[in-house]
């Protein structure tokens, strides 16, 4: 697949062509009305793009909202008084510390302190709501399950659905179908009403843009689906879009920037790692591989390589796998996303390097069918990012 394949909030790559019986969301027959071109995706039929095709609507999120279909993730709820902390037990960030209503990142991570996946968390009150990735969720629940399900209800929510609304319009077309989401920041999170749906919405997303993320009920969700459709500023928009969205804000996704292979802080994941969970803090450690990832944020144990940006220096679009090389043609790293940039304009990139040649500025080269192109290592996001934060 090209680089413009389907990738959503952090997901892995597409399932190969051998997947017996691909799955379908609540929205597949909406997306077939709307004249989707469908591929399998972690075990789905999803749709990559719609008629207007991958820029047009990469630049409409951008410009106004994108309605995205990521009901393949999976939605889980914690419960029971010793949620939180035995959570915890299994991911380098605060947990017990998170206020109600409050979102937070998290990562799964394996006795090496290596990545098994990443996913999204709220303090609900009367119970911690989980999110994670399409291709990994069958192996997440059973990891929690069998590490803490002792220690508290771990729920599978297949009957929900999960729709993305995202760019700076979402807010005006969700408002007038859902009022009060308006109040919400970014990382926050509130139960709402909708025709007498429950839903429960966070301030968030996987575009770098402002934005909602909306779990309902699964025979609720073409409806609700259609009404924000109806809003002028609302279209659909593939995984195609949504992957070259993510590049473009930094964001990493599971199976090809970060994964078992990969530590937290070689990403450059260390803001997701609460000071209270580091070396000196209050609940610092306790967690799978917390030998090897504190020893690396404290530098103890020293980093072989790093993930950066890159952009490219001619046109030409980098892919994931593609080897890079220094001026003397030593192989120091490897691609692992890699994209036209719609709204930048030129082709960006995450990789792999070693650690002597991650600084911003520095000059590498990809090899693309045997012939050099240059790159520049870059700060990330590659475009502002947008979050509404009050």
């Amino acid at each position: 697949m090209d680089s413009n394949a389907p990738v959503p909030h952090s997901e892995s790559r597409l399932s190969s062509p051998a997947t017996p019986v691909l799955r379908t969301t609540p929205l597949n027959a909406l997306h077939l009305e709307l004249g989707a071109r469908m591929v399998p995706f972690a075990g789905y039929s999803m749709p990559v793009q719609y008629t207007p095709g991958l820029m047009a609507e990469h630049h409409h999120t951008r410009q106004a909202a994108g309605l995205f279909d990521v009901s393949h993730m999976g939605q889980l709820r914690l419960e029971g008084p010793d949620a939180a902390a035995a959570f915890e037990t299994l991911m380098p960030v605060d947990v017990a510390g998170l206020a109600p209503g409050k979102q937070r990142y998290g990562l799964l991570l394996t006795e090496e302190g290596t990545v098994i996946d990443d996913l999204m968390f709220v303090n609900r009150g009367k119970d911690l709501f989980v999110i994670v990735n399409g291709a990994c969720k069958e192996g997440d629940i059973q990891h929690i399950q069998q590490r803490i399900g002792s220690r508290c209800d771990v729920i599978p929510m297949p009957e929900r659905a999960l729709l993305a609304l995202q760019g700076p319009r979402a807010v005006d077309a969700l408002q007038r179908l859902v009022p009060g989401v308006e109040k919400l920041v970014f990382m926050t999170g509130g139960a709402f009403d909708w025709d007498g749906a429950d839903l429960f919405i966070t301030r968030s997303g996987y575009t770098g843009e402002d934005g909602f993320e909306i779990s309902i009920d699964g025979a609720r969700a073409e409806a609700f689906a259609r009404a924000l459709l109806a809003q002028p500023e609302v279209k659909p928009i593939g995984l195609g879009a949504r992957n070259s969205l993510r590049l473009e804000a930094g964001l990493c996704l599971y199976g090809n920037d970060i994964d078992t292979t990969t530590t937290p802080v070689e990403a450059g994941l260390n803001w997701a790692m609460q000071k209270v969970r580091r070396t000196g803090g209050a609940r610092a450690g306790g967690f799978p591989g917390a030998d090897k990832v504190l020893g690396q944020l404290d530098g103890s144990v020293p980093l072989a390589r790093k993930r950066v940006g890159l952009i490219a220096l001619e046109r030409v679009p980098v892919r994931e796998h593609t080897e890079l090389q220094d001026a003397s043609g030593r192989k120091v790293g490897e691609v692992t996303s890699g994209l036209l940039g719609p709204t930048i304009d030129k082709p960006v990139a995450m990789a792999y390097v070693a650690a002597d040649q991650a600084a911003p500025g520095t000059r590498l080269n990809a090899i693309v069918r045997g012939k050099p192109v240059p790159m520049e290592v870059s700060p990330m996001p590659f475009v502002p990012q947008r979050y509404h934060r009050g």
